[in-house]
């Protein structure tokens, strides 16, 4: 009596074994890669109000402390974003400083927004770019008393025109610093010494060696310069 079936047919039960497991690995891997906060918020660069705030300029070309517009870091849960009355300080109408000088200058309209905010008595709504899911908490004053340095979380904010969320703030990530604390930490004065740890991470990196011709010490002074050079030495 002839077989109902063909013979090939004995492997399809095996065939649909390894498709169905094939499929299960691409999803797992799929979503392990894509489903991560490492690929959706890294990156993460949100449109903030008016001009923005350019922290090359400020923290990079006039060396501001991070502290003096994020005035609770140290002793506050959350690093506070800075308040309107900050802001007209030095960009009031009678203050409108310079990009790399303390002199004054005729009004620059790209911080007109902050001086209409400040006359209407509203506040500057930035847009937070660092955000961790509501389960989670990291109380900013335990890590800067402990020596955790703005630029191990945040990167290179002095030479960010426009701020971007530079790590993934995932649990692994924060789980990795926890297993290895003291490669991440500081000296407590050196915390918000953004340039200076800058030059130590490329020094540890390159050991002083050239990439492209340009040493780390003129790396590190390209970030106070507008628009920064040699970025090839960097990003490949």
């Amino acid at each position: 009596m002839a077989s109902l079936f063909p013979r090939w047919m004995n492997a399809l039960p095996t065939l649909v074994a390894v498709a169905t497991l094939g499929g299960a690995v691409a999803v797992v891997s799929g979503v392990t890669y894509w489903f991560t906060p490492k690929f959706w918020e890294v990156g993460y660069m949100p449109d903030q109000p008016g001009s923005g705030f350019n922290h090359q300029i400020h923290a990079g070309m006039l060396g501001m402390d991070c502290r003096y517009c994020h005035t609770n870091v140290e002793n506050a849960w959350d690093a506070n974003i800075p308040t309107v009355s900050t802001c007209i300080g030095c960009h009031g109408p009678n203050k409108v400083l310079a990009a790399n000088t303390s002199a004054p200058r005729e009004h620059d309209e790209r911080t007109e927004f902050i001086r209409t905010a400040y006359d209407n008595g509203e506040s500057i709504p930035w847009i937070n770019v660092h955000v961790i899911p509501d389960y989670a908490t990291f109380p900013h004053a335990v890590h800067v008393q402990a020596g955790v340095s703005c630029y191990s979380c945040h990167g290179q904010i002095a030479g960010m025109p426009v701020v971007y969320q530079a790590e993934s703030l995932s649990m692994s990530w924060c789980l990795d610093c926890h297993r290895n604390p003291e490669e991440n930490l500081v000296p407590r004065d050196r915390v918000t010494d953004l340039l200076g740890l800058e030059q130590d991470w490329f020094a540890k990196q390159v050991d002083e060696r050239e990439y492209e011709g340009v040493t780390p010490a003129q790396l590190i002074d390209t970030l106070l310069r507008e628009p920064p050079q040699h970025c090839g030495a960097c990003h490949f």
